[in-house]
């Protein structure tokens, strides 16, 4: 049966039977789940990613009671059973006497509050929740599957097959949602640990370290209750679900350092090697990190991709892609800093000239203010908008949103690794500063780069503007209001400023930015990325 219509058929209340008022819908790249209130049900999708397959109901099945018996190791009353879906008819049923359709995982419906992910979006998460979960990761550890069948999964061969995997299941993002440059150090990073610490590997097998473990221990897997509850292991794929302690413990770090809680992370590595006595741990850490950190990205890039998310959703899942690269890099030791531009000025300077020139010529992603503003406005962004000097679409408030929203999307190309260009007038102080922050943030190279010109010029412009483009919202009787509010920049960030002339021809403006950024080394990473 279509996977679209079950979804759609058990996001109705009316298919669990009188008690349930209401159903919430949540997905993943791999399942649609659905939760009632008492009780949760997950379906797989019928996908098959090679390194998962739930493409047919027999597969679906198994792996279904695959996930019921791996998960009640660490959440035993969480995980209730596996039903059938039936349909007699044309009515879908849970577990009735009719076609067997498909399967369900059925669980105990815990309080979303005590999601690990929540609980640290909120600010609560405390080290007296990680040392809850020391003391149930270090006996589940020491008694997981290890030995013969479980041994081979910590290998240097075993692993490096992992990572080639997902260097070979990533390619076709690279230039996307991670720069050339970032992907061949991760993957250049990866194989020098492999022929300089293969002796590590060789070690963690005969200490025992390799086991059965969870596979994907994140934050978004666990509910503190008292005691706190692991769910959703690794039920599709035994060689994820197996392996070193140390890789099944770096997840959680990982996870840790991208929410910014390094400190818990750090406090959790140290708990577990105190209790457990795991001091060759700290060996694989960063090299554990990376690899969760990867994984973590491409899981992201194939969710991106799924035709049942919308829009927003997308995009959300492809900036996480972005960040988990950007920390992958970090843990592989890559050092290289992404140039930032802002490109900033009077109405009608040559802003956007330039702009367009870095990303045709150099492959620089370009961030407009007026695009941006036009987008969370829900105006069409060749649409001009005729309003008065500060009010509606320019009012401070807009203004402010307008800034974020840009800083917000060069975040998560910089920690991608690619160049980026703000186009915008940033006229004021207080408008720079979340940029030079952001920068700070990032570890980019940042320039403001003014563009200036004659005022008879800076006229004629946006006089030929008005008669010809359709996009831009500068008007000549905007101009000397514009000019008399533009700040000349912080004494404090003064070395983070330029200005270059626009007056001559447009081949001169070219040849002074193109001197300016080359002068501040922000050209040469650049020239490796492609035009995407």
């Amino acid at each position: 049966m279509n996977h679209s219509a079950l979804v759609s058929a058990l996001r109705k209340p009316s298919f669990y039977g009188r008690t349930v008022g209401t159903v919430d819908y949540l997905q993943t790249h791999i399942s649609s789940i659905f939760l009632t209130g008492e009780r949760a049900y997950k379906l797989k999708k019928p996908v098959n990613f090679g390194f998962l397959d739930f493409s047919t109901l027999e597969l679906r099945e198994l792996y279904c009671r695959a996930e019921l018996e791996l998960n009640r190791r660490l959440a035993p009353y969480v995980y209730l059973g596996v039903a059938p879906v039936t349909r007699d008819g044309t009515r879908l049923q849970l577990a009735g006497s009719g076609e067997l359709v498909d399967w369900l995982v059925v669980m105990q419906q815990l309080d979303g509050r005590l999601l690990g992910s929540e609980l640290s979006e909120r600010g609560e998460l405390e080290e007296r929740h990680i040392d809850q979960l020391i003391e149930l990761l270090v006996p589940f550890y020491g008694s997981a599957r290890t030995g013969e069948g479980i041994d081979h999964y910590g290998t240097l061969d075993a692993v490096r097959y992992n990572t080639e995997e997902n260097f070979s299941q990533t390619e076709e993002y690279v230039g996307k949602l991670v720069s050339r440059e970032r992907y061949d150090h991760i993957r250049a990073w990866t194989d020098r640990f492999y022929r300089e610490r293969a002796r590590i590997f060789r070690q963690r097998i005969a200490e025992g370290r390799i086991r059965e473990s969870h596979g994907d221990l994140h934050l978004g897997n666990i509910f503190f209750e008292e005691p706190p509850v692991i769910f959703d292991c690794i039920e599709f794929n035994e060689r994820f679900r197996c392996g070193d302690v140390a890789a099944d413990l770096a997840f959680l770090a990982m996870d840790l350092d991208f929410r910014g809680r390094s400190d818990l992370s750090r406090h959790l590595i140290d708990g577990y090697v105190n209790a457990s006595g795991d001091s060759g741990l700290r060996d694989m850490l960063d090299f554990y990190k990376c690899y969760r950190a990867y994984v973590r990205a491409k899981v992201c890039c194939f969710t991106s991709v799924d035709p049942h998310l919308d829009d927003r959703a997308k995009r959300f899942q492809r900036n996480l892609a972005r960040h988990h690269f950007g920390l992958a890099y970090h843990y592989a030791e890559g050092h290289a800093r992404p140039a930032l531009v802002v490109l900033h000025g009077l109405m009608g300077t040559g802003k956007t000239s330039v702009a367009r020139f870095l990303r045709e010529h150099h492959g620089w992603h370009v961030l407009s203010t007026d695009a941006v503003r036009k987008q969370i406005a829900e105006v069409g962004e060749n649409t001009r908008v005729y309003v008065p000097y500060n009010q509606g679409l320019y009012s401070p408030e807009m203004n402010r949103k307008t800034y974020e929203e840009v800083c917000r999307r060069a975040e998560n190309l910089l920690l991608a690794g690619f160049p980026v260009a703000i186009d915008g007038a940033f006229k004021r102080h207080g408008e720079r500063l979340p940029v030079i922050e952001l920068a700070e943030r990032t570890g980019a190279r940042l320039l403001f780069l003014e563009t200036v010109c004659d005022q008879t010029v800076q006229r004629h412009r946006l006089e030929v503007r008005g008669l010809h483009d359709t996009r831009s919202d500068g008007r000549v009787e905007l101009m000397e209001r514009q000019r008399s509010e533009f700040e000349l920049p912080d004494p404090d960030h003064a070395q983070l400023f330029e200005r270059v002339s626009t007056d001559g021809p447009t081949e001169m403006t070219l040849e002074k930015v193109i001197e300016v950024l080359e002068r501040r080394g922000l050209l040469e990473e650049a020239r490796a990325v492609a035009l995407v």
